[in-house]
């Protein structure tokens, strides 16, 4: 059956786009609210963060290679930003899931908190300032039931903000034609393009040596995709460990070949077409 359309309304409360936002879906209770750090003081104001939720602080890595995002559970949203304004350097975006009914008790906090640890884990897009996710918390079954859907409604809401951390780079059963490898150079390497840019998928591997020429560019990248683990060396070369989105063919082909490299016509699919025959020219008439 053909997924339902959702209508999703954003509010900024001081007209500003980048300010603080509300976001929902309008037949829903859950609401997103967006915080950005520079606005704290703004944002600390909405009667929406004064309840339970569940929140999430985003911001850049050190390394670059992988963004870096904190996964909480808040009695009260506003005061725990308050508190990680004082604690942690590395965000500047927080986004709190609260109820517009004021409904969400502390369980439903702790069980929405663990699923979402566990669901951003297993994606891999961000690395996770969060030790791991501890045991399942005991609920009763209906409130599984309500935060299931409350969990949904969040990975929908945080997605169309900008912040798929829910959502693995690729779909992990692509169609055979779909699915493009790169080997030049020792690398044995298969990836997908999609929304994301080109996304290179876990298992492959990447030739160790670079071309003289690329030391400047391609190395630096290579040693953040080391750094955070995404990039592992064995015998073969450096492995990929998770999929990895890049915003470009050719910025994943040069980290797989390990140099400048054209992605459009590197990356090939079963039946010889290259990326360039399949996306840019289409189907000949």
């Amino acid at each position: 059956m053909k997924p339902l359309g959702k209508t999703i309304q954003i509010y900024c409360p001081s007209g500003e786009p980048r300010g603080v936002r509300i976001a929902e879906i309008t037949t829903r209770i859950v609401q997103a609210v967006v915080v950005p750090r520079a606005k704290l003081d703004e944002a600390l104001t909405r009667p929406e963060l004064s309840g339970v939720g569940l929140y999430f602080l985003f911001g850049a890595s050190d390394t670059g290679a992988l963004p870096v995002a904190y996964i909480g559970e808040a009695e009260d949203c506003g005061v725990r930003f308050k508190q990680h304004n004082k604690t942690k350097d590395f965000w500047n975006l927080g986004v709190a899931i609260v109820s517009r009914t004021g409904s969400f008790t502390k369980a439903h906090g702790k069980l929405l908190e663990w699923l979402a640890i566990e669901k951003a884990s297993l994606a891999g897009r961000y690395q996770l300032d969060n030790g791991n996710a501890g045991g399942e918390p005991s609920v009763p079954e209906w409130m599984q039931s309500d935060v299931a859907e409350v969990f949904e409604t969040a990975e929908v809401l945080l997605g169309t903000l900008g912040f798929p951390i829910f959502e693995p780079p690729a779909n992990r059963s692509p169609d055979a034609d779909r699915v493009f490898t790169c080997k030049r150079g020792g690398a044995d390497a298969r990836g997908v393009y999609n929304e994301e840019g080109f996304v290179v998928l876990k298992g492959s591997i990447a030739r160790m040596e670079l071309t003289s020429s690329s030391y400047d560019t391609v190395g630096p990248r290579r040693e953040e995709l080391i750094d955070a683990g995404v990039l592992v060396a064995d015998k073969h070369g450096y492995r990929f460990e998770r999929d990895m989105a890049f915003n470009t063919p050719s910025a994943a082909a040069a980290i797989v070949t390990g140099g400048s490299a054209n992605g459009w016509v590197e990356w090939k699919n079963s039946r010889g077409q290259t990326l360039d025959d399949v996306y840019r020219k289409g189907p000949k008439e």
